[in-house]
Parts: structure tokens; C-alpha cells; sequence
């Protein structure tokens, strides 16, 4: 420890070195030691440290003994790791190397496969190209045939389309109102024609439909109930595609139904001019673009809605406007304006066709056809019918497809851009369409030949289609006969589908065929003759049987025209009448039908001539139709033409032998009305639609109605009955009202009254959409022009007539006395006197149907008049019973019954006449005489008296055993009359047969309407003479003008306008028929009545009245102008032709008025007698008359004038009218007329006597009579100036 380096040496000293026994050692040292640090540091500090060192030291030794392994591995370890990190160094150095050699090579990798990627696409997109190429060049190449064509085609119709366009746009601005026939001449011969021969390029064949519609949207208007007929389809078009709103003209509601519907989803508003708030409902339709119908128009248009049918559209800042009233409406694009009216044949002003497209919509006789066809097949063959249909359906839809599929191609091709080949939708699209056309086209194809089928299969079913058509134009024409005969397509579609079911079926279609058609003939006949009076049943008949066979080819228009007309020629035939017993009228029509049918009755006129004998027995026998025709013409004659020569010879035949013929050619039971029953009338009716009873004078079907309610249990309170009337409007309303939710029967009486109010009735109508199935409204009315249309058609119409005869008159009459009342009155002629009232009040209904000889007028005798009398009698006879009053009150009986009861009715004093002569006929004491019994009438068949006084089941006996038909003689009228009322219903029917038949195409001749109207024209044209110059005549009279010469100038001066305005109707007429001018409603009259061989009505107002056809009234023109002629060269002729004055009353009163001046008598107390001279002609009378003046030109009917004995004789078998001979006129003093045995008989203008007006009569004249004048007053007899 001394040594100086002993720290030093310590502090250097290898602790490592030191060895393992050493340091045992030194632990036994110090072991031996034993002391503690704390002791060693009390003995010395330098020990203690010394100790401490050493303590470490062997510390250190403990802990490098076990660390000294460790670090010599951890050296080792350090040595083997450097040598890895040089190792790892160079395996990362060659790694790198290796890496920067793969990343080249994959770069070059992606390289080829994104090269080989794209090649692999650019060879599909090839591949797709070169298909899609394959598929447009395939898909197209057909295509392209078609559109290089349709481009050709295309081309070729620019240049067409000016043609095209120019015949469209005329069926669209001039066509709308006529009917098919005349627009297909039109446009396709006329206009086409015209085009063509200007040069003007024309599509052929042309068809206005393939411009201005498609097959697709024909097919949609038909489902929307268009029918598929050519004349509605162009009818479509002018409604849809004209610049002007539609009116359009549809009596059968064809029209209004496929309005309704076609517009239903866009808003449709319905209203009519009737509606108080039409013009609030029109603006807001203007306003919204609403489409709006007014319905139910008739001839007037309300002027506020001009401008709107005008289009008076006015621009004001960017906003439409248009004047409605004095407002102004915002106008909407979108509007549309349609009218609609039920009126057949309407009368518009030439404005109204200038601002409306006015539209025909009246059904064809083809088109009904095509429509009852679809009813028919449907019915017959449900299952063909629903397959045309549903065909038609898919035909169109297909169609419409092909056409969308088309326009999506052509919409691609156009709108592709880039490469087409890579338009992917393109050719999707394309080979749809290929694939869906070529299916389309299979089916449309398929489509054609089932169509094909389908039409071969229906077209067996035409037949009874087209008999079909005709009825329903049989019975609407029946409108043009009377107003009130009103028939709607829907209610007779009804009868059809009736008539259907109702006929026998049949296996084979030949059979059923005619089963359906004689069922539904028969039931038209019968639902026909419910509505329709007994005078126009046969008309109805005989139309229905000509218009039946002229389908069938049989009785040619050419002989029915013959037949209604006659000869119209207007000058007489050269040759003369070789025999006194044919009538004039007759001999012209024999020339005639010589003429028109050479080959059958060419030598008529020289076989009557040769023949006479024969012909003379044939013409007198009472029914020569029915008897064999002489010579030939029982054989060679077909049954209509058998009619025609029965025309020439005996006209009062003429209408027993049309009744004839119908049996003859349809069968006995189409002559035989049906009988109305209330009960059959009650199972046909529905809630719907009303049951309208047409009276006739006479006839009261309340009384029957109320019978029929207590029988069906509507009896008491669920029938109410109201009297229509002034105020009660209302009230009628009110009744409906309930009614209509209640299930009563509602009857108004006598509608006639409100017609105006009817149209009120008509809308609360159409509201009600569900009645009380019971509920039933039951309407009377007269026949009235103004009843609303649309009731009428919807209506069951029932006429009610009184019954016809004697016999059946007084059955009903009796039918109707209470028993008790019979029995009510004590006196013992009660019973027999109303037996008396019962026969009289027959007489007087029955004599109404022979016309004028019966009564001028025709009185409404019904019921009540009778019940009343009966009254009167109970009254009056109780009275005397009681007062054991032997005599009957004779005079007050017969001024009540006669004067005052029925007597109030007659207005017509010579009426008043007969009914006061039946009075002392039928009344008096000598009725109860017991030596000289009474009676009403006898002859060898029949006996009309009083039954013995007993109970009423004896004076029903009594009638029962009273013939049927009764002769004319039983009401004191001669045999004759049975002829006059023959003929003229024979006339009638003709009168009513000419207005139904067409007004156009060919007349007999072979010329045509408007060139045989021109010819007859210029006719009367030519024969027209110079109107008189009144200035010439007044000058050549001088100053001294007596009463006569002052009628001359009245009736010259009428004359003359007469000829003036004949002359200016006729000029105007020919340049109407030219085109010249318009053709206005009264030239349109002039022409159809020369076509008719009638007189003009405005001429007609212009002249004297007459009955005269055409031609016989030229005559009788020229008659007068001869007569005037002469007087005003010779001075007053010495006989005066009465008839050829036009006021022949003036020239009596001059003659009075003269006589008065000459003798100095007072006017007032002055008047006129006539006697009968024997000159027969005018050229026997040599020197004037010193008092007063003869006249000639007088006609006697109902009497025939015996010259020998100078007095009124009875009349000769088949002689209506005789000529008498010519009169004397004397004026005379009142006082100073005593007649004995003489006639006051009146002098009428024409055989059509007085009318209800007074209007007719012209003077009385004095006829001697041997008989007692109640004889010739219940004849009729009277004297008038012309025949008919």
C-alpha cells in the first residue's frame, strides 16, 4: 500500500484475470477476517476502503463468471453477423439486377396483350358490324324496295297532290249537305272528270278518304258508334277535318250518339238554345277549350253565337279573344263547336251553310243495310260477328302497330349518329319491326282472306238486311204524310231485335231467311198502324208493298210515276174521245199509257175505239177490278199494270183495287189493321218512353185509360190526370216529378195546347235516367206540326179513332149507357128516344167521312155531346111524366139536340141545315105511329128502325144484327157518295204517294229531272200571253164606267199580276235550273210542283181557287184570258163564265148594284134569284139578259137537273157532277121574292166547298124541286163553279 503506484496499479489492475481459485482465496481471507465495514472503518479508513475495493472486486468476479460466456457469444454472434451482411449485400445487389431484367420483360408483356386485346375487339366490333350490316342491308333490302317505290310514289303524288287537293278541299267546303248519290256524282264524275280534262295532275283511283283519313282512325270512329257505312265515314271527315263547326243534319241521332262519345273523355258540354244558361255554359267552354254540342237546333240559330261560328278570333297582346253577346271571351285552341238537329229535311238560310259546315247525316238505304247486317250476323251468327269484330279490332291495331314500328325505324335511321352500323337500338329496332311485320303482315293477310270469308258467310244474311232498310224508310217517310208520324232509328232497331227473336228458326238459311223477313214485315206493318189514322193504313200498305218489290226488281218507277200522275201534258191529244161514257181526264191518260208502254197497251187506244160494247159492260160494272179486263189485257197485264189502265177508266176503283193488290202481293193480313188494344199497348210501352195518343175528332181514350189502370191495379191515387193549359206548366212538372220517383201513370190531356212547353218536357225527360219501373207517362195531343220531334220518336204513338160504321159507332155508344140509366127515367119513350139520339149521333160521325158532300166542315162530335142530349131527354120526358103530360116536348127536344147541342158545333150555316132536317127526320110523333112503323132506312137487305121498347140488352141486339158496312143511303146521301169518297181517297193516296217519292234522277221520258222541269217551263213560258195595258183599256172605256166595267178593271188588274209573276217565277227558274242564280226555297217549290204537274203555290195566291191539276189549270187559264179579251174588245159578253173571274161575288154585286141605279131601288133591300134556262150552251143564249145576266159554267153535285121537267131529279148511277144548264141571275126587291118549291142552294168556287173560314162560298142559287127539299138538303147538293 505504500508504493507510490499501489492506486495506480489498482485502478489498472484485469479484474477479468483474475482466476476462480483466486478469488476463493481472497473469500477465505476474508471469511477469516470476520469483521464488518462499519468495524474496519473505526480501525482505518484506508482499510476500509481497501476492503471495500476488494468487496467489489469479488462482486465483479461473481457477476463476470456467468457474463463472460455471454459476451463471448455475443462476439461470436457479432462476427457471424457481419459476415451475413456482406453475404446479404451481394444476394441484394444480383436480386436488383435480376428485378430490373422481369420489368423489362413484363412492359413488353402488357404491351403484346394489350395489342392482342385490341385486335381481339376491332374483330368483334367486325364481327357485329358485318352482322348488323348483314341484317340493314337484309332488314332494308325489302324496305328498300318498298321505299324507293313509296319515295317514286311520293314524288309522283307532289305533283298529284294538286289535284287531290283541289277535289278534297271542295268536298270539304261545298259537299256536306247533300246525300251520297248526288256527292259521289260529284266529285267522282263531274269534278274528277273536269280535273282530268283540264290536265291537272289527279291520283287514279281517287278517293277523297285516302287523303284526308286512314283505315286506322275509320276504325277507331267506329268504335266510338260511327257506322262503318261509306256516307258516315266521309261524314266523319267533314265533322273532323272541316274549317267550319259542324251542324249537322241527323234525324235518326246517328250523329249525336258518336259526338257524345267521341268527345266524352275530353269534357263534353250538351246543351240546346232552349236552356236559359247556354251562353254561360258556351264561354267557359270557349274559355277551357272544351268541346260543346248544342242539341236539338232547329231552323233558327241564335245570332249571339255568330261570331263564334265565324271564328271571329280577335289577337289583342298575345291573348285570342272572341266577341260572345257583349263580352269578350278568352278563346282556347282547343274549342270545338258542334250543332245537332233531329229535323229531316230543315230549311236554312244560305248564311247558315255560309258560317256551319252543315253535314247530312240522314242514313242511306245501303248504309242501314250495313248496319242491320252487323245487327242480323250478330244475332243469327254470334260467334262470326264477334270475330269480324275482334278482326276488325286487331286489323286496326295491327295496322296502327306496323305504322308506329315504322315511324320508330325511320325516326332511328333519321336521328342516327356516327357509325350506323353501331346504332345497337337501330337494329333491335329493326329487327322488331322485321320480325313484328312480317307477323303483322301475316296476320293482316290472314286477316284479308277471313275477312273474305267472314263477308261471303254475312252477305247470305243481305237479304233480310236489306228488306230491313227498306221498311224503316217506309215508315220514316210516313213523316212527310203527317208531322206526328215520327220514327226513330233506335226504336226501330227495338222492332227489329223483336222480329228477330220472335221468327222461326230454320236449319237452312233460305227458310229462316224468309221467316225473318216476314216476321219483321209484319211487325213493322202492325207497330206501323198503331200510329197512323186509319186513312193513311192502306197508303202505309201499298208504299211498303211497291218499295218491296221495286228491291225486287218489279213494278218499275217509270209506271208508278204513271200511275200517281197520270198524263200532266199540258196540251189536250189531237185525237178525239170516241166515246160519251169515259171521262176526259181518262181518254188523256189512255193516250198516254199508249205512249209510255207501247209493247202492252201500244194499241189501248184503238181496241176502246173498236171495242166500245165490251169496254162499256166492263166500266159499268160495280167492281170492274175485280172482274176479268177486256180482251188481252186480262192476260198480258202484270198485276201493278192491271192498275194502271184501272186508272184511265174508273179512278173510284182505284183504291179498292190498291187494296186489292196488296193482298194479291204481300197477303191478305197486310190490309187488316191490327185492333188497338190498351193491354197490348201497355206490354210495349217502358218507362222510358212516353205513349202518345193522336186524337181524331170523336175519339176520347181517357175513359179507356182509366179501365185499363183499374185492371193492371193503377187505379185511384197512382193515376193522376191533368188538363193541359195555360198555367199549368208547373204543376205538369211537378206531377212528372213525382210520378217519376213513385212509379204513377201520368196522363196530359191535350198537349196541343202547350206545344211550346213541350220542349220543357223533353229535357225534364232526358234527365230522368232511372224511373220507377212502374212509372208510365201517357200523353193526348191532335195532330200538331210543332210537337217536338225527339218525343215523338222516343214515343209509342197510338191514333185513336172512333169507331168506323154505323154499327160499330152505336155498339160503342151503347157500350157506354150506364144500365141504371136506361132504366133512371119513368117516361116509356125514354128508352126508344135515346135509341133514336144513339142512331142520329152515328149518322152525323159517320157522314163525316165522305167529305164535303157530308159536312163543309168537319165537326168534332163526340162523346159528351151525347151524354148531355141523353140528359136533356131524361130531363125534359121525366118532366112531362110527371105532369101526366101526354105530349112530348117536341120543340125544345129538337132546338137542344139540333140547335143548340150539336147545332152549336156547326159554324156553317148550310151544315146547321142538315142537322136541323135530321131533326125533323128522326123526331117527331110518327116515330111512335103504329099503322105506318118507321124507319131510318130500308131496302131488301136490310131494315135500320126501332127495337120494341125493353131493356138495353134488347136495343143491343138489335144492333148487332145490323150489317158491318152500311151504304150511304142510310144517312139520306145518295149511292154516289160511296164513289166521291172512293175517289177522292184514291186522290189522297196519290196526292201523298207523289211527295214520298224521290225528288230527283230520271223521269220516265229518260231525261232528267231538271231538263223535263226546264221543258215544261218554257212550255207555259210560251203560252204566257201579253199582260193587259189598264191605261189602254180605261182610255177605250171612257169617262162613263158602270159597276161591271169597274170589276173588269179589278179583275184585269189581278190578272195581270197573275202574269207577271208566272212570267218572273218561270224566267228565274230556268236560270236557277242553269246555275245562273241561287235556288231559293220558293223556286225549289215552283219546280217540284211542275215536276208534279201541280200548280205553284205562289201562283196559286195569284188565282182563283181550284182543285185542277196543272195542265187542265193552263187551260182554264187561257179560258179566262179569252174571256177578258173579249169583253174588253166586245163590250160585256151575254153569257158570263163565272168560273173565269177571280172574284166572281164583286160581278153579282155590280149586276145588283146596276139594276139598283136603272129602277132607283135601295141597295140594302136588294138581292138576287136565279132560275134554270134550257139552253144548254152559251151559243144558244143570242140577245142579253133585260134584267140581270145569264151564267154558264155551273156544275150540280149530289142531284142530277132535268130539263124537261126544269127540275132537281136524282142523280144517274156512277155521275157525280153534271154541268147544268145555263143560269139566269135576277136581282130583284126583297120584299117583292116569293120562291114556292124551290132549293137555296149554295154555289161554291171549287168541290172543296166552304172551309171552316167561310172562305168559298159564293152565292145561293134557287134550284125547282119536286120533292121535298129534305131530300136534296141530306144529299148534299150544291152548285159549284169548277170541276177538280
Amino acid at each position: 500500500m505504500s508504493e507510490a503506484n499501489f492506486l495506480r496499479s489498482l485502478m489498472e489492475m484485469d479484474c477479468d484475470a483474475i482466476s476462480v481459485n483466486q478469488v476463493k482465496t481472497v473469500r477465505g481471507f476474508l471469511k477469516n477476517l470476520n469483521t464488518t465495514f462499519e468495524e474496519m472503518q473505526g480501525i482505518s479508513r484506508a482499510g476500509s476502503g481497501m476492503l471495500k475495493f476488494v468487496e467489489a472486486v469479488m462482486g465483479y468476479c461473481d457477476v463476470a463468471r456467468e457474463i463472460k460466456p455471454k459476451r463471448e457469444k455475443v462476439a461470436r454472434l457479432e462476427r457471424n453477423y457481419f459476415q451475413s451482411k456482406r453475404e446479404l449485400e451481394r444476394i441484394q445487389n444480383e436480386l436488383a439486377t435480376i428485378q430490373r431484367e422481369l420489368k423489362a420483360l413484363g412492359e413488353k408483356y402488357e404491351a403484346a396483350i394489350r395489342e392482342k386485346q385490341q385486335l381481339q375487339e376491332e374483330a368483334e366490333i367486325m364481327e357485329r358490324r358485318l352482322i348488323a350490316a348483314d341484317k340493314l342491308i337484309s332488314g332494308l333490302g325489302s324496305e328498300n324496295i318498298r321505299w324507293t317505290n313509296d319515295l317514286e310514289e311520293l314524288k309522283q303524288r307532289r305533283v298529284r297532290l294538286l289535284g287531290d287537293c283541289l277535289i278534297c278541299a271542295g268536298f270539304l267546303s261545298y259537299e256536306g249537305a247533300f246525300n251520297w248519290d248526288f256527292r259521289s256524282e260529284m266529285v267522282y264524275l263531274e269534278w274528277q272528270q273536269d280535273v282530268l280534262n283540264r290536265g291537272i295532275p289527279l291520283s287514279q283511283p281517287f278517293r277523297v278518304e285516302s287523303l284526308l283519313t286512314d283505315e286506322v282512325e275509320i276504325s277507331r270512329w267506329g268504335s266510338e258508334g260511327l257506322p262503318p257505312d261509306d256516307l258516315s265515314v266521309q261524314n266523319g271527315i267533314l265533322t273532323t277535318r272541316a274549317s267550319r263547326f259542324p251542324l249537322c243534319i241527323d234525324p235518326q241521332q246517328q250523329a249525336l250518339n258518336w259526338i257524345k262519345k267521341k268527345e266524352e273523355k275530353n269534357n263534353l258540354k250538351v246543351s240546346s238554345f232552349n236552356d236559359p244558361d247556354f251562353l254561360k255554359q258556351l264561354e267557359m267552354a270557349i274559355k277551357y277549350g272544351f268541346p260543346f254540342l248544342f242539341q236539338d237546333v232547329d231552323e233558327y240559330i241564335d245570332p249571339v253565337i255568330d261570331n263564334v261560328l265565324e271564328k271571329n278570333i280577335k289577337g289583342a297582346q298575345g291573348r285570342q279573344i272572341i266577341l260572345l253577346g257583349d263580352k269578350e271571351v278568352d278563346y282556347d285552341p282547343n274549342f270545338k263547336l258542334y250543332l245537332n238537329t233531329k229535323l229531316a229535311n230543315p230549311k236554312y238560310s244560305p248564311s247558315v251553310f255560309g258560317k256551319a259546315m252543315v253535314i247530312n247525316y240522314t242514313v242511306t238505304l245501303k248504309g242501314l243495310e250495313d248496319q242491320l247486317l252487323s245487327v242480323i250476323v250478330g244475332f243469327e251468327r254470334k260467334e262470326l260477328e264477334e270475330q269480324r269484330e275482334r278482326l276488325i279490332q286487331e286489323t286496326s291495331e295491327n295496322k296502327k302497330l306496323l305504322k308506329d314500328l315504322e315511324d320508330s325505324l325511320l325516326r332511328e335511321l333519321a336521328t342516327s349518329t356516327g357509325n350506323m352500323l353501331d346504332n345497337v337500338e337501330l337494329v333491335h329496332t329493326l329487327e322488331e319491326t322485321k320480325t313484328k311485320a312480317t307477323e303483322v303482315s301475316e296476320k293482316l293477310k290472314l286477316a284479308g282472306k277471313t275477312a273474305v270469308d267472314i263477308d261471303k258467310l254475312r252477305d247470305g244474311y243481305r237479304p233480310a238486311a236489306k228488306r230491313g232498310a227498306i221498311l224503316f224508310f217506309v215508315l220514316a217517310e210516313m213523316a212527310l204524310v203527317n208531322t206526328m208520324y215520327q220514327y226513330s232509328l233506335a226504336s226501330y232497331l227495338e222492332v227489329f231485335d223483336f222480329s228477330l227473336r220472335k221468327s222461326l228458326p230454320d236449319s237452312i238459311l233460305q227458310k229462316r231467311l224468309r221467316n225473318i223477313m216476314d216476321t219483321l214485315t209484319y211487325n213493322v206493318y202492325n207497330y206501323g198502324c198503331t200510329g197512323l189514322f186509319e186513312k193513311h193504313k192502306l197508303l202505309f200498305s201499298f208504299n211498303m208493298t211497291i218499295k218491296i218489290e221495286q228491291a225486287e226488281f218489279r213494278a218499275p218507277q217509270n209506271e208508278l210515276d204513271f200511275f200517281l200522275k197520270g198524263n200532266l201534258s199540258l196540251e189536250k191529244s189531237k185525237r178525239k174521245k170516241p166515246c160519251s161514257w169515259l171521262p176526259d181526264q181518262g181518254w188523256e191518260d189512255i193516250i198516254r199509257l199508249a205512249e209510255l208502254f207501247p209493247q202492252e197497251c201500244g194499241t189501248l187506244p184503238d181496241d176502246v175505239e173498236k171495242h166500245d160494247a165490251e169496254w162499256k159492260s166492263w166500266y159499268d160494272l160495280d167492281s170492274p177490278e175485280q172482274a176479268a179486263f177486256p180482251m188481252k189485257y186480262k192476260d198480258n197485264l202484270t198485276s201493278f199494270q192491271k192498275l194502271l189502265l184501272l186508272r184511265c177508266f174508273r179512278i173510284d176503283r182505284v183504291y179498292r183495287a190498291v187494296t186489292d193488290y196488296v193482298t194479291l202481293t204481300m197477303g191478305e193480313k197486310y190490309v187488316q189493321p191490327p185492333v188497338i188494344s190498351f193491354e197490348a199497348i201497355f206490354d210495349q210501352s217502358t218507362p222510358n218512353s212516353p205513349i202518345v195518343f193522336i186524337l181524331s175528332p170523336g175519339s176520347d181514350p181517357a175513359s179507356d185509360l182509366m179501365k185499363l189502370a183499374e185492371r193492371t191495379g193503377f187505379g185511384g191515387s197512382r193515376l193522376k190526370f191533368l188538363a193541359m193549359g195555360q198555367g199549368q206548366e208547373k204543376v205538369a212538372l211537378q206531377l212528372l216529378e213525382t210520378a217519376v220517383s213513385r212509379g204513377q201513370w201520368l196522363m196530359l190531356q191535350n198537349c196541343h195546347l202547350l206545344v211550346k212547353w213541350l220542349k220543357d218536357l223533353e229535357k225534364s225527360l232526358e234527365r230522368v235516367s232511372k224511373p220507377h219501373p212502374d212509372f208510365r207517362l201517357w200523353l193526348t195531343t191532335d195532330p200538331t206540326k210543332d210537337f217536338p220531334i225527339g218525343i215523338l220518336q222516343k214515343s209509342l204513338k197510338v191514333v185513336t179513332e172512333p169507331p168506323n160504321g154505323l154499327k160499330l159507332n152505336m155498339r160503342a155508344t151503347y157500350f157506354k149507357i150506364p144500365y141504371d140509366m136506361l132504366e133512371g127515367c119513368p117516361h116509356p119513350a125514354f128508352r126508344s128516344l135515346v135509341y133514336v139520339l144513339a142512331f142520329f149521333h152515328a149518322v152525323v160521325q159517320e157522314r163525316r167521312k165522305y167529305g164535303k158532300i157530308g159536312w163543309n166542315v168537319p165537326y168534332d162530335f163526340n162523346e159528351s155531346d151525347f151524354q148531355v142530349c141523353m140528359e136533356i131527354l131524361n130531363t125534359y120526358l121525366t118532366k112531362a111524366f110527371n105532369q101526366a103530360d101526354s105530349k112530348i116536348p117536341w120543340g125544345s127536344l129538337k132546338y137542344l139536340i139540333g140547335e143548340v147541342m150539336y147545332g152549336g158545333r156547326a159554324i156553317d150555316s148550310f151544315d146547321r141545315r142538315i142537322l136541323m132536317v135530321y131533326m125533323d127526320e128522326y123526331l117527331g110523333d110518327f116515330i111512335f105511329d103504329t099503322f105506318q112503323p118507321f124507319h131510318f132506312f130500308q131496302n131488301d137487305e136490310v131494315d135500320y128502325r126501332i127495337p120494341k121498347d125493353g131493356p138495353k140488352d134488347d136495343y143491343v141486339e138489335e144492333i148487332e144484327s145490323l150489317p158491318l158496312a152500311n151504304t150511304p143511303e142510310v144517312f139520306g146521301l145518295h149511292p154516289n157518295a160511296e164513289i166521291g169518297y172512293y175517289t177522292q181517297a184514291a186522290r189522297d193516296m196519290w196526292k201523298h204517294l207523289i211527295e214520298l217519292q224521290p225528288q230527283t234522277g230520271e223521269t220516265g221520258g229518260g231525261i232528267s229531272r231538271d231538263e223535263y222541269i226546264s221543258q215544261v217551263a218554257k212550255d207555259i213560258q210560251n203560252k204566257l200571253p201579253k199582260v193587259f195595258d189598264l191605261d189602254l183599256i180605261r182610255k177605250k172605256l171612257g169617262l162613263e164606267i158602270s159597276p161591271t166595267t169597274v170589276v173588269l178593271l179589278q179583275e184585269v188588274e189581278r190578272f195581270n199580276k197573275l202574269i207577271v209573276r208566272m212570267g218572273r217565277s218561270l224566267a228565274e227558274l230556268q236560270r236557277a235550273l242553269a246555275g245562273e242564280v241561287g235556288m231559293s226555297s220558293e223556286l225549289d217549290e215552283v219546280a217540284r210542283a211542275l215536276f208534279n204537274g201541280q200548280i205553284p203555290v205562289i201562283w196559286r195566291k195569284l188565282a182563283p181557287d181550284t182543285l185542277k191539276s196543272l195542265g187542265n189549270w193552263m187551260l182554264h187559264f187561257k179560258k179566262r184570258f179569252d174571256q177578258y179579251s173579249t169583253w174588253i174588245d166586245e163590250g160585256e159578253p151575254t153569257v158570263m163564265w163565272l168560273s173565269g173571274l177571280h172574284i166572281p161575288e164583286s160581278y153579282l154585286t155590280a149586276l145588283v148594284q146596276a139594276t139598283c141605279r136603272k129602277n132607283g131601288w135601295p141597295l140594302d133591300r136588294s138581292t138576287l134569284y136565279t132560275q134554270v134556262t134550257k139552253y144548254h150552251t152559251a151559243e144558244e143564249v143570242t140577245e142579253r139578259s133585260g134584267q140581270g145576266c145569264f151564267v154558264s159554267g155551273l156544275y150540280l153535285e149530289g142531284a142530277d137537273w132535268s130539263t124537261e121537267k126544269s127540275c132537281l131529279i136524282r142523280s144517274k148511277p156512277k155521275v157525280l157532277v153534271v154541268e147544268l144548264p145555263i143560269l139566269k141571275v135576277i136581282p130583284i126587291e126583297s120584299h117583292r121574292l116569293k120562291l114556292q118549291n124551290t132549293l137555296r142552294t149554295p154555289v161554291y168556287t171549287t168541290s172543296m166547298r166552304r172551309n171552316a173560314m167561310g172562305v168559298g162560298l159564293v152565292f145561293d142559287s134557287d134550284l125547282s124541286t119536286t120533292k121535298h127539299i129534305s131530300h136534296w138538303v141530306l144529299q148534299g147538293v150544291c152548285l159549284s163553279l169548277n170541276l177538280d
